[in-house]
Order: structure tokens, then C-alpha cells, then sequence
């Protein structure tokens, strides 16, 4: 077990893991992929004992986040592949993996179904080599051509979770096979660009059976960073969705990952079972894994308690986290913060439009005094993007807005009254946060409207634009990739309210005719370097550019716990890794269980 049940643990926990990954990220700066995680002491011991083989395990995944899978699991069409992290993994194992030390130090990222990567020096031409021999839990053979047909479709078919790449779409298409491009095309929307698909094609080219070339019109410093939270690093079987048709492959989706789909209830059940085709000897340890769906992190903690199952999955309650620290039955780990909340605002319309509202609601926010109040000066204070478990950490941020009640009633005065609409994700912990900024907000006189609604109906309101401020996470381990700055805070993302470029109507007139904001340019300049020195400096300039604009006030960021029956371990539960996103990765192929 990590601690022994004192009551002071969590919080001197907490603290530490602050204080050495803020050391380990500055060790790390000149590294090609330091994690920014460092030695945890007790908390992060590894486990005893030889891996096991057998078992099953249920895991608990709260319906606000993980626990949402509404938009089914097919890796190109979902919109909520970053959330469902412990889904995907299990069902399509990844291209790559982020890796760190049984103690969570020197997270880096590992080959897995690939066997390795290369850049060409002018940092254009990305060469992934797949490992031979790996197929698909049908049988069919999980090789270039697959993951040249999967990365079209997750470009392609309007998922929130496609990643933004440059290609270089004035490459010539090679001659392909008639089949194969019908294969393509079958698995896209019928409303297609078939002129850019295949532009993409030749942009992306399986060069032979197991190397894929991907060739970009600009070097992109943080791509294969980007890859284990995303839809790219999950392949799916180009035969079995022929056969099944898209509907029964959201469903039951077939991959070369450690386990199959046996039954999926969506955002209720999803039972799994050991893939006998699995291409590491030995695993997966596990025979089965069921994913359970709850709402919060209440009945999720109770529902462990009951013996109806045996993980939690990022925990963020900080009164259940003490309460399992102190819970002899179970055992609790955290991992490196890299989340801070920050209240977005849109500038698009409504009262933050106005940059005087904005700078209200930072004068009017003191996430300091819900540290204390709702975590017990548990979290980690920040001033911009990511904490200290991520890359670019910047704590403070020179000019920055802090709490003072009586100049947020001024500029109310000023502007004549600020009525605001706050939502959050329906979540206990945020529903909470979000409750005491309305009392703090009420206090300088800014009337208060606040909701909580599911993951599914917070992504549909971002798209439709109807939103005006809303309480999130923001950050990941490499604070481009993910739910990082770029998502929250560039004009082109679907989930950002920062204005839009000079002479846009739309994101995708931006896109469509290269049009960019100055933060936009800080973001782009950002990921076209691999130097970490010039990256630190752009990102810095980032932190100050949001600031001044008072696009988002951050606040305390800590690390959701992994909760577990005492018994099981594995890489991500009782040995840290540093999240990708919100929660950090599980590699549950390595998962085992003490048996009797």
C-alpha cells in the first residue's frame, strides 16, 4: 500500500510531487522528451512480485469524462478519443506509448506496435516502421496500408479529435490500388473532398509492407509527442469495418490492441476479452477487463467499496482521495499534475467580447481561496497553460490579473452590470469549483448562471459557438498535443473562444485561406522547432499573449488519483505516468492480478 493512513498524507503527498517534478522538468529541459515527473518517495513504489497471469478486472470510469463514450469508439469518428484513453488503449493497444520509470521519472515515448520513427533532417518526412508480424484480433494484418487507411480516415471524417497537420498536399499520389482507394473512400462521409483525400493520400504513403512516410509542408517539433492521445495512434482493421459497416464498428471495433469487444451497452458497460492474437508473448496478463460507467466520483468510490469494482480511474475528488489513502482495503496512487482549471471565455459574442468583462472575471476569481477550501491547499497554483508534471511550465506570468474584489466592481459599474453564463462538465469536483466562483463572482456583482451538462453536450455546444464561459482543464504532458494550449486557446480549434483571424467568418474560413491571429502565430511557431530551448521561449510568450488579453483566469491544478483493490498493478496504475491529457495512461496489457 502507498501510505500508511496518516492524515496529513495526501497534502505532504501533493506538495512533494509538485516540488520534485518542477525539479525534474528543469533536469529535463534540454532533453529531447523529458516528462517533467521526478521521484515521488513512497508514493510511487513499485510493485512486488512477478507479474501474474489470470483474472479479470472491472474498472470505474466517471460519465462525465472517461466514462462517455457517446460518440462511439471507432478511433477516426469519435469525438472523445482524448477521454477515452482507457478504452481505446485496451481495444487498439497504439502505434506508440508514454512510458516513464516505475517511480514515474524519465517519461518518454516507446515504439509499441511501431518498431521506430525517424525525421529527415529538414524535419519534413516523418518514417514510422511498423514490427512484423502484428495483425488485427481478425486475423488480418495490421501493416502500412492499414495505417494509411486509418490516419485518411481520422484526418477525414469531421472528428473533433483529428489532429491539425500541414501536409505537403502538392506531392504527386502514387499509383494506387483500385480496391484500396474504394476501401478509403467506403469508410469516409459521402460529402467527402475526394480532391483532398486524395491530395492526403499522397501526402501519406505506405512506402512498403511495414513503413509509412508521412510528409509535412512545415517541421511539426511536437507530432510523435502528440500520437499516444490521439486518434493516429489507433489503428483499426481496414477488413473488418468492410464487413461490419460503420455503425457496428463504432461499436464493436476490431484492433491489434491486448483485448476484443464481447459486449458494449454505450456509456454503460464495455465488457472485454483477452485478444488470443495479440502480438506480445505472454500478454495481456488479464482475461478479461470490464469498463463501468458511473456518475461521479462519489458512487464510483462506493461502487469500489462494494467489491462491484476494483479500479477507479482518475479519482479528482480531493475528501474520497484522502478517504481511499486512508482505506486499508484499498490502495491510491497519483501521478504528475499537468491540468490547471481555467474559466474560458468566449470572445466571439456576448459580454466577453469586451476585454473589461474578461479582466472582471479575473479580478473577480480567486482560485487561490478554493485551493484551500475545496482541496486543502492541496493543488498546485498556476498562472498559465500546464503544472509542473508537463513540458513549458510557467507558474507565474509577469502582469498577471490577480484577485481584487473591489476593481472587479468597479469595471461591473463600468460596464453597466456583466450577467454570465458559466457551464462546466458534469462532474462533482468541477460542479463544485464551479459553484464557489459564482459565490465569488456574485460578490463584485456579476449575476451568475451556471450549468453542468455530460462531455457529449459540452463538445456540441463548443461546435455550435453557444457558450460564454465555461470552467475546464487545460493541459498535457507536451502542452501542444492533447487538450493543450492549442485546443483551448487557438482560433481554428473547436474548442477555443479566442477571437478569430482579420477578415474570418469562420474557423474554416481561417483555415481554408491561411488566416491567423498573433496567438495563432505563437502557437504555430511553437511546434516548428525541435529545439526545446526555442520551444520554452515561444511557449513562455504564449503565457504572457493569453494574460494580456485576459482570455482565461487558471487556477490550482493537482493529479486525479488511480484507486485500486489492493492487489493489482501495473504501468499507470501503482507506477505513474505522467498524464497525456486529463488522467494519465494505463497500459493494461501489463495490468496483472495477485492470485490466490
Amino acid at each position: 500500500m502507498r501510505t500508511n493512513g496518516k492524515g496529513h498524507r495526501i497534502r505532504q503527498l501533493l506538495r512533494l510531487g509538485a516540488l520534485v517534478t518542477g525539479v525534474a522538468l528543469m533536469a529535463t529541459a534540454c532533453g529531447a522528451n523529458g516528462s517533467g515527473s521526478g521521484d515521488a518517495g513512497e508514493a510511487n513504489d513499485p510493485p512486488s512480485g512477478e507479474a501474474q497471469s489470470g483474472g479479470e478486472i472491472t474498472v470505474i470510469l466517471d460519465s462525465g469524462f472517461a466514462g462517455d463514450w457517446s460518440t462511439g469508439l471507432d478511433s477516426s469518428t469519435s469525438n472523445g478519443v482524448g477521454a477515452n484513453l482507457p478504452q481505446n488503449s485496451s481495444i487498439y493497444g497504439g502505434l506508440f506509448t508514454l512510458e516513464a520509470d516505475p517511480d514515474g521519472s524519465n517519461a518518454q515515448l516507446v515504439p509499441n506496435q511501431a518498431e521506430s520513427y525517424e525525421w529527415s533532417e529538414d524535419g519534413l518526412t516523418l518514417t514510422i516502421t511498423l514490427r512484423e508480424g502484428i495483425e488485427f484480433s481478425d486475423g488480418t494484418p495490421l501493416n502500412a496500408e492499414a495505417v494509411v487507411w486509418s490516419w485518411i480516415r481520422s484526418l477525414s471524417s469531421g472528428s473533433t479529435s483529428a489532429p491539425t497537420i500541414n501536409l505537403d498536399l502538392d506531392r504527386e499520389t502514387p499509383d494506387l490500388d483500385q480496391e484500396f482507394i474504394d476501401s478509403v473512400f467506403d469508410a469516409l462521409p459521402a460529402d467527402v473532398d475526394e480532391d483532398l483525400i486524395m491530395a492526403r493520400l499522397g501526402a501519406i504513403q505506405a512506402v512498403d509492407d511495414l513503413t509509412v512516410e508521412m510528409y509535412l509542408s512545415v517541421p511539426n517539433g511536437s507530432l510523435v509527442n502528440g500520437l499516444p492521445a490521439g486518434n493516429l495512434n489507433l489503428i483499426g482493421s481496414p477488413t473488418a469495418y468492410a464487413e461490419m459497416g460503420a455503425e457496428a464498428f463504432s461499436t464493436t471495433p476490431v484492433g491489434a490492441g491486448p483485448f476484443v469487444v464481447t459486449s458494449n451497452t454505450q456509456n454503460q458497460r464495455l465488457e472485454l476479452e483477452r485478444n488470443e492474437n495479440y502480438f506480445k508473448d505472454g500478454l495481456p496478463y488479464l482475461d478479461a477487463i470490464t469498463f463501468q460507467s458511473v456518475a461521479g466520483d462519489q458512487v464510483a468510490y462506493q461502487t469500489v467499496q462494494a467489491g462491484q469494482g476494483d479500479v477507479i480511474e482518475g479519482l479528482s475528488d480531493i475528501n474520497l482521495i484522502e478517504e481511499a489513502d486512508n482505506n486499508p482495503n484499498l490502495e491510491m496512487h497519483l501521478g504528475a499534475p499537468t491540468s490547471p482549471y481555467v474559466v474560458q471565455l468566449n470572445t466571439r459574442n456576448g459580454p466577453f467580447e469586451d476585454k473589461r468583462a474578461r479582466e472582471a472575471i479575473y479580478y473577480a476569481t480567486d482560485f487561490e481561496s478554493i485551493n484551500q477550501g475545496l482541496f486543502g491547499g492541496a493543488g498546485e497554483m498556476s498562472q498559465s497553460f500546464t503544472a509542473s508534471g508537463g513540458l513549458f511550465h510557467h507558474p507565474e506570468v509577469p502582469g498577471y490579473r490577480e484577485y481584487d474584489p473591489e476593481r472587479a466592481a468597479e469595471i461591473v459599474d463600468e460596464l453597466g452590470g456583466l450577467h454570465v453564463d458559466l457551464m462546466t462538465t458534469d462532474l462533482s469536483t468541477a460542479r463544485r469549483v464551479m459553484t464557489a466562483l459564482q459565490t465569488q463572482w456574485q460578490e463584485a456583482g456579476i449575476v451568475v448562471d451556471i450549468h453542468s451538462y455530460p462531455l457529449g453536450d459540452i463538445i456540441t455546444k463548443f461546435q455550435a459557438g453557444e457558450w460564454e464561459a465555461i470552467l475546464q482543464t487545460a493541459g498535457a504532458w507536451d502542452p501542444s498535443v492533447g487538450i493543450g494550449v492549442a485546443v483551448r486557446f487557438g482560433s481554428t480549434s473547436p474548442f477555443s473562444g479566442t477571437p478569430l483571424p482579420e477578415g474570418a467568418e469562420s474557423a474554416q474560413q481561417a483555415i481554408d485561406e491561411g488566416l491567423q491571429t498573433e496567438l495563432d502565430v505563437l502557437l504555430e511557431a511553437a511546434v516548428l522547432t525541435v529545439d526545446e530551448a526555442e520551444r520554452e521561449e515561444h511557449y513562455r510568450a504564449i503565457s504572457q499573449y493569453i494574460s494580456d488579453e485576459a482570455y482565461g483566469p487558471f487556477g490550482m491544478a493537482f493529479s486525479p488519483a488511480q484507486v485500486m483493490r489492493q492487489g493489482i498493478h501495473g504501468p499507470g496504475l501503482d507506477e505513474p505516468i505522467p498524464a497525456l491529457a486529463v488522467n494519465q495512461g494505463v497500459l493494461y496489457d501489463r495490468v496483472w492480478v495477485e492470485q490466490p
